[in-house]
Parts: C-alpha cells; sequence; structure tokens
C-alpha cells in the first residue's frame, strides 16, 4: 500500500488491506449530472400537415377555425395562418395534435415564411412594476400590442395567401367558415 497515489489507486487499495486510503481528494469530487438536453429531436410532422393543406384547428381561442398550414417549424410546430382578413387568425404556431389536416390544398409556393422561425415568436421581456405590491397594484389587463414588424408580415403572407385563394372557387367562403359537429354526425367515419 506504500506508495498509492490517487482516488482510483486508493479506492482499489483499500478493501483489500483493511486500512483506510491515504489518499483523500482536497474537495468533494463533482460530477456532472446525466443530461438528455443535447438528445432532444424534433416531433415527426405528419404526412398530411403539407406546405398549403387546409387545418382544422381542434383546440385554443381559434378552435374550429380552417386554416392553411405554411410550414414545419423546427420545433415541430406548424406554422399557419388564417390568412387574417378572412377569418381572424393571425400567424400562429400550432401543436399538430390539436389540428386535423384535410384533403383541401392551396397553392402556397409563392408564399416567402422563410425568416418565420420559433424565435420570431419568442416573449420580449416587459419591464415590470418593483416587488409585489406593483404586481397586486396593476389588476387591470393591458391589451396585448402587436408590434409592427407583425402587422407588415402578416400582411405579406396573406397578400400572397389571398391571390391563391380568390383562384379557387368558394374557398374565400369555405375558410371562413367554422368546422363543427352536428347532432347525428359520425366523427370516426368523416372524412377529411
Amino acid at each position: 500500500v506504500l506508495g498509492i497515489t490517487g482516488p482510483k489507486k486508493a479506492a482499489k487499495a483499500a478493501p483489500s488491506t483493511g486500512k483506510s486510503a491515504r489518499y483523500y481528494p482536497a474537495d468533494d469530487v463533482s460530477r456532472p449530472k446525466h443530461s438528455r438536453a443535447k438528445k432532444h429531436n424534433a416531433p415527426k410532422i405528419r404526412a398530411t400537415f403539407t406546405p398549403g393543406t387546409v387545418c382544422i384547428l381542434l383546440a385554443g381561442r381559434f378552435r374550429g377555425k380552417r386554416v392553411v398550414c405554411l410550414k414545419a417549424l423546427d420545433s415541430g410546430l406548424l406554422l399557419v395562418t388564417g390568412p387574417y382578413k378572412i377569418n381572424g387568425v393571425p400567424l400562429r404556431r400550432v401543436n399538430q395534435a390539436y389540428a386535423i389536416g384535410t384533403s383541401t390544398k392551396i397553392d402556397v409556393s409563392k408564399v416567402d415564411v422563410s425568416k418565420i422561425d420559433d424565435s420570431y415568436f419568442a416573449r420580449v421581456a416587459t419591464e415590470s412594476a418593483d416587488g409585489e405590491e406593483g404586481f397586486f397594484a396593476n389588476d387591470a389587463a393591458k391589451p396585448a400590442v402587436v408590434s409592427d414588424q407583425r402587422k407588415a408580415d402578416q400582411k405579406k403572407v396573406d397578400a400572397a395567401i389571398l391571390k391563391a385563394v380568390d383562384a379557387a372557387p368558394l374557398m374565400k367562403n369555405y375558410l371562413g367558415s367554422k368546422f363543427s359537429l352536428k347532432k347525428h354526425d359520425r366523427p370516426h367515419k368523416l372524412v377529411f
């Protein structure tokens, strides 16, 4: 056991001799915790969601609305728009679990959404009032402020989609109407 140094050798020698190891680390050696953070892959996008597919939203504020799928984002969410002028749905990210892809398609090849990604939808940090008192003092809900850049992007995207919508007969009415189930509808037999 003489001359043994280092944590690995000391750990090997200790049980065989019955004596305690001569080497003790000055500080506890910290081991990095196992992380799966780098292994996250974006969910697989269902085959029904291709750019130009008309989708039906199933949950959230715009449930029942028919929207146009523009592309799948890196996070696995779908980028959709109403168009806003037709049914009031803005450029928005939607989880594919809460959408139904229909067989109806619109030509969106002329729509440029290359600069819109997940970071585009990141929230901006707002200056909050100081402390607890400030939190409870302002009980009045502040209206959501939409940036001028978002409005400009919405107009640009909608302009290109509206041309394609106007080209197809009754498409404007179809996108403007809400989807709902009536009394004798069989959801499991519906073909979208």
